[in-house]
């Protein structure tokens, strides 16, 4: 190839380069957005809040929560991965948006897993089984037992079709083989208002909403859903623990960007969300949301997702759990 043609197009791609360095190198030179797609005064946009009002202060710009509740997140998450990969629009997502979502909806406006790039994994928290204190059970073991004893004459709550608290419980039941009727409700406090009156005696719920219940002798702890106990609650056992299988139901909260953000400005936003999750102060409002922080490299949340993404899938297909 001659010379001057090359050196043509040497400097055609430098052109097309310097302005990919320049955005990476000046950022942030605006506010960033932080999208939410919960409403204010929920623990997903609690942690959103905790971390903008310190992202602003480290990256020298303000970080500001933007809201985009409804649809199952699909509306925060469609309007974030169709932004401009600049790392001026972010998202705190959780399991729902980002694993359960793409196998409960077949026609999602947007592709998870090619559409936006993980930052970081910010935390975590498990869910609790709880019965009604009339319900002759103590152990996950004795749970078991009953519900074979009675088979489809035992219902159990859930927040609703395709939650967390539905899908934590059908995996319950395919790897025990119960079958409890589910009783789906229009969220977890009428749920657990109704295991709490004697309506029906049996649920998988968040920890932090849960909890307050049982410390009131309104609900029996039978077991918590993580792989090890809880550091809040020493005496609680894990579901295996209790004589149940090896059960881990995790909700988790993740932020992401827009797919095609600079591999620069990801890794900027990454240590800067580690720092903060590092934050003793961030730490202590986290502990007493009875959230787990968990922060790490872009990769883990990629491969949380992907997992959570197949497993979460297969009961949703094997249990015929349909939304609508």
């Amino acid at each position: 190839m001659p010379i001057r043609p090359l050196i043509a197009a040497a400097a055609a791609l430098l052109l097309l380069v310097q302005p990919l360095s320049a955005s990476a190198t000046d950022y942030p030179a605006k506010p960033v957005r932080i999208v939410v797609p919960y409403a204010a005064g929920g623990s997903t946009d609690t942690l959103a809040r905790l971390v903008a009002e310190r992202l602003g202060k480290q990256l020298g710009q303000p970080a500001v929560v933007d809201n985009r509740p409804g649809a199952s997140e699909q509306i925060a998450i469609s309007h974030v991965a169709k932004s401009a990969p600049d790392g001026y629009t972010l998202l705190l997502s959780t399991l729902s948006g980002l694993a359960v979502n793409p196998g409960l909806y077949p026609k999602l406006p947007y592709d998870v897993h090619k559409d936006l790039t993980p930052i970081v994994l910010a935390a975590t928290v498990p869910s609790v089984v709880v019965v009604h204190p009339s319900v002759p059970v103590k152990t996950m073991a004795e749970l078991s037992a009953w519900l074979k004893a009675k088979p489809g004459a035992i219902s159990y709550a859930s927040a609703g079709a395709g939650t967390p608290s539905h899908l934590g419980m059908e995996y319950y039941k395919r790897a025990t083989g119960v079958d409890p009727v589910h009783v789906p409700y229009k969220g977890g406090a009428p749920a657990l208002a109704d295991v709490m009156g004697g309506q029906v005696p049996l649920m998988m719920a968040l920890v932090p909403e849960a909890m307050p219940m049982v410390k009131g002798g309104k609900l029996r702890a039978l077991a918590v859903t993580s792989a090890r106990r809880l550091a809040a609650y020493p005496d609680l056992p894990t579901v295996a623990e209790a004589g149940g299988q090896d059960l881990d139901v995790t909700f988790w909260y993740g932020f992401v960007a827009p797919a095609g953000t600079p591999p620069a400005i990801v890794a900027r936003l990454n240590e800067a969300i580690n720092q903060i999750l590092a934050d003793r102060q961030v730490q202590a409002r986290l502990a007493e949301m009875q959230l787990d922080v968990v922060g790490g490299a872009p990769a883990q949340l990629t491969a949380l997702i992907r997992t959570d993404t197949a497993r979460w899938k297969k009961v949703i297909d094997e249990a015929g759990i349909k939304v609508d």
